[in-house]
């Protein structure tokens, strides 16, 4: 029985996620930034959906998407209103199907699905347990959760959502529209706009500095701050240590996995991705559009240029050059470490022999 829920169970359960609606095809079009393929046959103009589905769920009413052509054989027994598709897929549609035709299906379905399901907003409600002090700076329409707390000269901005048992520390700065999970700890740290964080991340805590002393080890100030700049997400129980003398920074529009680790002064360039279980060590850099993959480790003080790609648990010693794809521990360019690895694999069949 539980099998049967969970296979036949339509994504966008009402209990649990906000739902808007209906759309119009045209207004579809508009949002996802693609071309009407009108049906063949079995619609009405103009046809109104209400919701998303993937392809073997999907009703008359749903919109759904193909981008892989492994899907194909569900395309063609689909029952959906309207599929986005690339160009290349567009002939394959059912004639009762509409086509939302793009080059980018998989970004034009983030845009509709976000339409049907938008992210919560604040409702502007303070939970009677929750504690903000006199002090604080509250910007209008900010929503606060049972037991949430907000400390002397904290300052939030307009719309933002504070979760129940997040602690916002003293001074802490946080911009408009953000999402502060449950159970967050935010503390020495400047938040921008649009930003979330989801619960359990801890952001602003002593970053690991110490020195050596005749009787074991002495703890060195952490003197810096955590920056995020705007549209940023930090996942679930990820952790960004303040800097010791500098900031340490996460540049706009970084995406940070659940249970990440950032060291001190780490800067971290716009739009960068950074998979779970992954460990940034102190004052290291990353450009833009870096991509640090599962379990991958850095050591502190390097350089990751501009679009470079570091694999998963790879271990990095030394500097990334821009662009560059590394993979193994220690780090080395793609084809290099699979030559390796075919090259063992040689010799281990021979010394099998």
């Amino acid at each position: 029985m539980a099998d049967k829920v969970l296979t036949e169970n339509r994504p966008g359960d009402e209990r649990f996620f906000l739902r808007a609606g209906p759309f119009g095809l045209a207004h579809l079009a508009e949002v996802s930034g693609s071309e009407v393929r009108p049906a063949a046959e079995g619609q009405e103009d103009p046809v109104s959906f209400r919701g998303v589905a993937p392809l073997h769920v999907a009703g008359p009413e749903d919109v759904s998407f193909l981008d892989n052509r492994r899907y194909l054989p569900l395309l063609e027994k689909t029952r959906a209103g309207v599929v986005i598709l690339a160009p290349a897929f567009a002939d394959k549609l059912p004639a009762h199907t509409a086509g939302l035709v793009c080059k980018t299906p998989y970004l034009a379905w983030a845009r509709i699905a976000a339409l049907f399901h938008p992210a919560p907003s604040s409702t502007g409600v303070r939970h009677p347990s929750a504690y903000v002090s006199e002090t604080a700076e509250i910007g209008e329409n900010v929503e606060f959760g049972a037991f949430a707390v907000v400390e002397d000269g904290a300052k939030i901005g307009s719309g933002t959502l504070i979760g129940a048992h997040a602690v916002i520390g003293r001074s802490v700065e946080i911009g408009e529209r953000c999402r502060i999970g449950s159970h967050v700890s935010l503390t020495h740290a400047r938040v921008g706009n649009r930003v979330t964080l989801y619960p359990g991340a801890r952001i602003g805590q002593d970053g690991f500095g110490f020195a050596v002393g005749p009787a074991g080890f002495e703890t060195v100030p952490q003197l810096g701050l955590v920056v995020i700049e705007d549209d940023v997400e930090i996942g679930a129980n990820s952790t960004i240590d303040r800097g010791s003398m500098r900031d340490t920074i996460i540049g706009a529009g970084t995406r940070i996995d659940n249970l990440v680790q950032i060291g001190h002064n780490a800067q971290l360039g716009k739009c960068c991705i950074v998979v779970s279980q992954a460990g940034i060590s102190g004052s290291t850099e990353l450009g833009d559009f870096v991509t640090i993959a599962a379990q991958a480790g850095l050591i502190g003080h390097i350089k990751i240029g501009d679009k470079a790609r570091v694999g998963a648990q790879c271990g990095v010693m030394s500097d990334v050059d821009a662009g560059a794809d590394v993979i193994g521990s220690p780090a080395m360019p793609f084809r290099e470490f699979f030559r390796n690895v075919a090259t063992l694999r040689k010799l281990s069949r021979k010394s099998g022999d």
